[in-house]
């Protein structure tokens, strides 16, 4: 928990001083004067005054930041200054001002998924392990035992990248050609992606739906981790507890443990462990969830870490300084994309809402990232970097994809801008737009915290 509350920290705090130094930057090299720079809202915890006459704060709650330039519009302005405030810049000057902020955030972008290439990212070979029947998969001639080695004309040395690029491309087509490695050497195939969900929820249950089971090396069915007040911690059960037995049939493997529990929701079971060289019998009953669906039993463990995987699995996605400049340049063109057109199926209601998230999510991911490792984290920096550059460009008054949209008016207008009292009330109807999506966005938090 503390973990993830720094990383979050941490996270915003570099975040929103990226997208805040952008607009700060521009203004000052446009001649605009800037009072305030702020990281953080409420109480100043600490701030400054520069010899440029800026005050610098850090407020106490790390949700956001501003820049406040000199504005007639905010307040009287002297006459010599008057060159200096925002509202008197040409219209380009103040487009370019508004725009900073979301440029910097992708700039950021950029440069942290090239650190991650550069210092590469290990994964799993995308090795076909299984391939369930009558699914799109098995429909296309995949085999056991071969390796996706492209998905379209994207390289997939990894696992997440396979399920990445499946999920892109089943965003705007039926089908996608991969090309697969095996005993009969490398060939192309068509695989059908009709039945995939665009949720982006449900972007991780790709290879499932495709009906691919990865190959990955048999884990034992040694328990990890017991979570509090769940069936497991009530029955009894320990870390490091080896189950050989549920209802009498024998347990080799920790998929096999998993698929006993999922088919017997509400069911009282007995299962015998080995707990340190002695043999036991629990009682337990799995509750039941529900999962795309389907009722299945759950019981809150979680599995040993297996160690090191075999070196015929490991694979590491890296690239040389530069053949990862175009590299990173194509992977936040890809996730900006997918952001945008996400944001427009939710407001065509053509795709869920349950995607959006809010502070705690992120900073869960933020936790999770942290402890994974660095690339890990910084690969995270980027995905929301990305995000909040997307959604500060929504043409939504009192952001500044909103202030842009006045400036565009403005210019239709023949330079003549809104009237004081219409740009007031597209504020106020923003505001409402945007408590409305933090609302959702914290409703959606808590749904997943406790489902």
């Amino acid at each position: 928990m503390l973990i993830s509350i720094v990383a979050f920290i941490i996270a915003i705090g570099v975040l929103v001083t990226v997208h805040e130094y952008g607009h700060f930057w521009v203004a000052r090299r446009s001649g605009v004067k800037v009072i305030r720079f702020s990281i953080g809202f409420g109480y100043p915890l600490w701030r400054r005054s520069g010899s440029d006459g800026t005050e610098y704060v850090l407020g106490a709650i790390p949700l956001g930041g501003y820049v406040k330039m000199l504005d007639e519009r905010e307040g009287k302005v002297q006459q010599k200054e008057l060159s200096y405030a925002f509202n008197r810049q040409r219209l380009g000057v103040r487009n370019g001002i508004v725009v900073a902020g979301p440029v910097a955030n992708i700039l950021f972008a950029i440069v942290a998924y090239w650190f991650v290439f550069v210092l590469g990212t290990p994964g799993i070979k995308p090795i076909i392990g299984h391939i369930s029947t009558n699914t799109p998969a098995e429909r296309a001639g995949i085999q056991v035992n071969e390796e996706i080695i492209a998905v379209g004309k994207k390289s997939t040395p990894t696992w997440d990248t396979v399920t990445h690029a499946l999920f892109i491309a089943s965003q705007h087509r039926f089908e996608v050609p991969i090309t697969l490695s095996g005993l009969n050497g490398v060939h192309e195939l068509n695989l059908p992606l009709n039945q995939i969900s665009s949720d982006p929820e449900k972007a991780g249950n790709i290879l499932n739906e495709l009906g691919i089971i990865p190959k990955i090396p048999s884990i034992p069915p040694i328990i990890g981790k017991v979570f509090p007040d769940e069936p497991a911690a009530r029955a009894g059960f320990q870390p490091e507890d080896y189950i050989l037995q549920g209802n009498g049939n024998p347990i080799h493997s920790w998929s096999e443990w998993v698929q006993f529990i999922r088919s017997h929701p509400n069911t009282i079971l007995s299962v015998e462990i080995d707990r340190k060289g002695d043999h036991i019998i629990l009682g337990l009953e799995p509750k039941t969830i529900e999962e795309q669906g389907e009722f299945i039993g759950h019981i809150g463990v979680a599995p040993k870490p297996l160690g090191k995987l075999p070196e015929e699995l490991q694979a590491t996605l890296k690239y040389n300084p530069l053949e990862a400049i175009p590299k990173s340049l194509e992977k936040t063109w890809e996730i900006g994309a997918m952001t945008a057109m996400m944001f427009g199926k939710m407001l065509l209601g053509k795709t869920s809402t349950k995607s959006i998230s809010g502070p705690i999510t992120i900073a869960r991911y933020a936790g999770y990232s942290v402890q994974i490792g660095f690339t890990s984290f910084l690969n995270f920096l980027a995905l929301v970097s990305i995000s909040l550059a997307v959604l500060n460009l929504l043409p939504i008054p009192v952001l500044d994809g909103g202030h842009l949209l006045y400036n565009c008016i403005e210019f239709v207008r023949g330079g003549i801008p809104l009237s004081e009292s219409a740009q007031i009330t597209g504020q106020q109807i923003g505001i409402i737009f945007l408590v409305a999506l933090m609302g959702l966005a914290f409703y959606n938090d808590v749904v997943r915290l406790f489902s």
